[in-house]
């Protein structure tokens, strides 16, 4: 007898007594629950707390604090409306540095005339790419679609993300959409692109890592990420002469993200056309935030001054009194 013949022959009989046989039943299958979700303590000092998508974002999971991404205000005083900067910290994309680069930045801007929204963004493992993305692009939409009750311009609404949160606003200033005036909420409606970008210390040109033989992002994009897919959160691949304008800030001292990464976005700006301005200094490690820290080497401490100095050079920011 043919050999297949034979093994059809052979599970033809032993099939029925495999039904009868309680064990030879697969077990039921569970569903893997879902990563626990990071819980970030909100920044000091906000006077409000927003949610987002009050009726549940894409991709949430879960009903935690740390499913619903939020930002908290930090408004201008005085008579607006005022320009808005949208404040994304760092952390590698697992946790929130919210007070050295949220609540910090965020009151420094509401005393220089600019309002501020510290965005709380989802995190990894819990949330992978796009979820991130996702929150960044329905706080600047939603900022914006609210500008006349928050008291802003909806022409001047920038974003400043350090270290993770500078490569989510660097993705914002070149991965943007306009909006959609058929959209059923109003909020996307509007353009999530950003009018301006300040990016501290922020992983922008995956292509430096790919040279020395490693792929960074991975609690964003996972440990074996597909080239298209490495390539979809690399700013400096998006670069067109629609990216937002850019402040650049990093040091070479940083061992976490080359300033490789700092020059190369600001070559590529700079080849279209895209108004831009780059600071690197020579001591600092990474995460130095606004670079005025006690700690921090004396060169860093001018870099706030630089920073306004550039928002009044575009009228982002009134000039300050002497």
């Amino acid at each position: 007898m043919n050999r297949h013949v034979l093994a059809s022959a052979l599970f033809l009989v032993a099939l029925p007594i495999a039904a009868q046989t309680p064990a030879a039943s697969a077990p039921p299958t569970t569903a893997a629950a879902p990563p626990t979700t990071t819980q970030t303590a909100p920044p000091p000092g906000f006077t409000e707390k927003i949610v987002l998508w009050p009726d549940g974002a894409p991709m949430q999971h879960g009903t935690t604090d740390g499913d619903i991404p939020k930002i908290f205000t930090y408004p201008a005083p005085g008579a607006g409306p005022h320009a808005a900067v949208v404040v994304m910290p760092g952390g590698g994309y697992t946790h929130e540095v919210m007070p050295q680069e949220g609540a910090y930045e965020a009151r420094w801007l509401a005393a220089h005339g600019i309002s501020a929204f510290v965005l709380e963004y989802r995190l990894s493992p819990a949330y992978m790419y796009p979820a991130q993305m996702l929150d960044a692009s329905r706080a600047i939409r939603y900022v914006r679609a609210h500008a006349a009750d928050l008291g802003v311009k909806p022409d001047a609404i920038g974003v400043w993300g350090f270290s993770a949160g500078g490569h989510l606003s660097g993705y914002m200033a070149t991965v943007h959409k306009a909006g959609d005036p058929n959209a059923k909420d109003p909020v996307d409606r509007v353009s999530d692109r950003p009018d301006f970008a300040i990016i501290s210390y922020g992983v922008l040109a995956l292509d430096v890592y790919a040279r020395a033989g490693t792929t960074p992002l991975k609690t964003l994009i996972g440990d074996h990420p597909t080239q298209a897919e490495i390539d979809a959160v690399d700013p400096s691949k998006h670069v067109s002469a629609d990216t937002s304008p850019s402040f650049i800030y990093s040091t070479t001292g940083d061992k976490t993200v080359d300033s490789q990464n700092a020059a190369e976005f600001y070559l590529s700006l700079k080849r279209v056309g895209v108004p831009v301005e780059l600071h690197i200094f020579e001591l600092g490690a990474h995460g130095t935030h606004m670079g005025d820290d006690p700690k921090s080497p004396p060169e860093l401490k001018v870099t706030p001054t630089l920073i306004a100095n550039w928002m009044q050079l575009h009228g982002w920011m009134a000039a300050q009194p002497e």
